[in-house]
């Protein structure tokens, strides 16, 4: 297989993977009074747009099929 083909093979997981998986994220939030600092951190687990997941997914088999299409010629 070519490079190309696995790369493929990366971005189509990464994009099925998107669908399933969520990703976390943290916020701070904090006030600074002179040498004093009060804060909290929110966290959150959101999962990525279904249209990135099918951007992905497309890409994915895109350089997939441009890959193998290229070893056989």
């Amino acid at each position: 297989m070519r490079p190309l083909a696995w790369i493929g093979i990366v971005v189509l997981v990464l994009g099925i993977l998107s669908f399933v998986v969520p990703v976390p994220t943290s916020h701070s939030h904090d006030v600074k009074i002179g040498d004093a600092s009060v804060g909290i951190t929110t966290r959150h687990n959101e999962k990525l747009s279904p249209a990135v997941g099918a951007v992905l997914c497309a890409t994915g088999v895109v350089l997939l099929i441009a890959g193998s299409r290229k070893a056989a010629a």
